[in-house]
C-alpha cells in the first residue's frame, strides 16, 4: 500500500486544479477579435441604428414612417409627431447614444430640452438640460427615471453633444418569476448610474409594460427639438 504525504496530494490537486482550467479555456473557445471604434464610431460587430443618413431602422410607435427631422448627421425630434421606435427588438445590449438639448434655452425644470432613452420601451433613461437647470433628483439627465437619481450631474451646456454608453441586462421571466435585470450608465464619460437593479416595473411614461426577454428601442417625443446621432448597439 502506497502512504501520500501532505506534498504529494498538494502536488495532484494543483494538477487537477491546473487541468480544470485548461479544460474550462477550451470550453469557452477564444474570444472573437473585433476592431474597435474611435471617437464613439461603433465597432465591428456593432448594430448600427443611426448614422445620420436615414430612419431606416426606425418606424413612428403609432404606426407607418417615423417623422422626426434630418438634419447633417442628426436626426431631431419633430415635436407632436410622437415616439420612434426601432423595428427589431433587444436583449442585454452596450447601447451607445449621442445627443443634444437645444442651443437656444427656453422653460425650466422638466420644460427644458426633454426628451428619454427607453431601452424595450420600458426603461427611461432621462435626456434633459440639466445644465443650471433644477429639478427632482431623479427626474434630471442621466437618472433611470423616477427609479434611480444620477450619481453626478455630467451635463455639458445646452448645444452641445454628449453621450450615453449604456450597458443592459433587462428584467426578464425565468420559471415562473421575474429575474432582476441591471442597467449601468455612463454620461460623457462619467459614471452616472452604477449596476442599478430593475424589477420589471417599467418608468412613468413607457410605451410598454411586463417584463420580457426582448423589446425595441424607443426615443421619447416630449414636445422639445432635441436632437440624436451615432446610436449603435452591440448585443450581448
Amino acid at each position: 500500500m502506497t502512504h501520500c504525504t501532505n506534498q504529494d496530494v498538494l502536488a495532484r490537486l494543483s494538477i487537477i486544479y491546473c487541468l480544470g482550467l485548461c479544460l474550462g479555456a477550451g470550453a469557452a473557445g477564444e474570444p472573437p477579435v473585433i476592431t474597435p471604434g474611435r471617437h464613439g464610431s461603433p465597432p465591428s460587430d456593432a448594430f448600427v441604428l443611426f448614422d445620420g443618413h436615414d430612419l431606416s431602422k426606425w418606424q413612428s410607435a403609432s404606426g407607418g414612417k417615423a417623422k422626426w427631422k434630418l438634419g447633417d448627421g442628426y436626426m431631431e425630434v419633430n415635436p407632436g409627431t410622437g415616439n420612434i421606435v426601432t423595428k427589431e427588438q433587444f436583449g442585454a445590449v452596450q447601447l451607445h447614444v449621442e445627443w443634444a438639448t437645444p442651443s437656444v434655452v427656453t422653460g425650466e425644470g422638466q420644460n427644458r430640452g426633454n426628451s428619454g432613452v427607453y431601452l424595450q420601451g420600458r426603461y427611461e433613461v432621462q435626456v434633459l438640460d440639466s445644465y443650471h437647470n433644477k429639478t427632482y433628483y431623479n427626474g434630471q439627465a442621466g437618472a433611470i427615471y423616477s427609479i434611480s437619481a444620477p450619481l453626478v450631474n455630467a451635463c455639458r451646456k445646452p448645444g452641445q453633444w454628449q453621450t450615453y454608453d449604456i450597458i443592459f441586462h433587462p428584467p426578464h421571466p425565468w420559471n415562473g418569476r421575474i429575474v432582476d435585470g441591471s442597467i449601468t450608465v455612463l454620461q460623457n464619460g462619467v459614471l452616472v448610474e452604477d449596476h442599478v437593479t430593475l424589477i420589471g416595473k417599467s418608468t412613468t411614461a413607457a410605451l410598454f409594460h411586463g417584463a420580457v426577454a426582448t423589446g425595441p428601442l424607443v426615443l421619447q417625443d416630449h414636445g422639445h427639438p432635441v436632437r440624436y446621432r451615432n446610436i449603435w448597439l452591440r448585443k450581448l
